[in-house]
């Protein structure tokens, strides 16, 4: 059977990791949040009705894609372009070409940033890999002006944050609505994610730190899962309502 994701891919492991899963939505939840196009995110309210939700939702699509068949991870992946299209159609108007880049961009690099905080540092060969599989997903999706390569990606993912951040009402509404949907702990803590995995200018846009209180209970973390008790700590992280999806988060999908 062929798979849009080889078995033995390195993508395959960062996404099948449910503590590099929540880093990588710490990430794209604090980006999102300065994205010049977030408004287009209001439009249907459902990020600043249920960000949690729209964490999961995101996090099934993407899981679909990464260890699905390739027939599979095709419909998936035409879903989310149906939808997409769906939304732009209501609004009457088009989302920007770089915004769809944008979040391309993010789960690239998230992806890798997530698991070199929580595992290892990446190979080149390795990041080649993300890029790639991402790559194919923005074609099937029909996105224009793509980086070729890994190096171009690179240089356009700087660019897009340079050009297509800022701070505005919209980032200060939206982190509103992740600290009245978490708690005062849970995102104090989503915090302190966010700043062990951002990039320097978002960062700078947030307010956030240059360095994270997580440092140093990170070793403490690894240590848990060697003891099967990471479960807990995940438990603690997000709300009781959703301690279904966040065991989910560990179990490789069968589609």
């Amino acid at each position: 059977m062929e798979y849009f994701v080889d078995k033995s891919s390195v993508v395959r492991e960062i996404w099948g990791k449910g503590d590099t899963i929540l880093f990588i939505f710490a990430g794209a939840s604090a980006e999102f949040a300065l994205s010049k196009a977030v408004d287009w995110l209001y439009f249907t309210g459902r990020l600043p009705a249920d960000p949690l939700g729209r964490l999961f939702s995101t996090v099934s699509y993407a899981r679909a894609i990464v260890f699905s068949e390739k027939q599979a991870a095709l419909r998936a992946i035409d879903s989310m372009a149906a939808i997409h299209a769906n939304v732009e159609e209501k609004r009457g108007a088009t989302i920007p070409d770089w915004a769809y880049r944008d979040v391309l961009f993010m789960l690239i690099d998230y992806s890798i940033r997530a698991f070199e905080v929580m595992e290892r540092r990446l190979k080149k060969d390795e990041k080649q890999e993300v890029f790639e599989v991402f790559y194919r997903v923005g074609k099937r999706m029909g996105l224009i002006g793509l980086p070729e390569t890994f190096e171009e990606w690179e240089t356009m993912r700087q660019e897009h944050i340079n050009r297509n951040l800022q701070h505005s009402f919209y980032t200060d509404d939206l982190f509103s609505q992740y600290r009245k949907h978490l708690g005062f702990v849970r995102y104090s803590i989503l915090l302190e994610a966010q700043t062990l995995v951002v990039p320097k200018k978002v960062r700078e846009l947030l307010g956030h730190r240059s360095f994270s209180l997580l440092n140093p209970l990170l070793r403490l973390y690894k240590l848990s899962r060697s003891i099967k008790a990471d479960w807990l700590l995940k438990a603690l992280i997000l709300p009781t309502r959703y301690k279904n999806e966040i065991k989910e988060l560990d179990h490789l999908p069968t589609w």
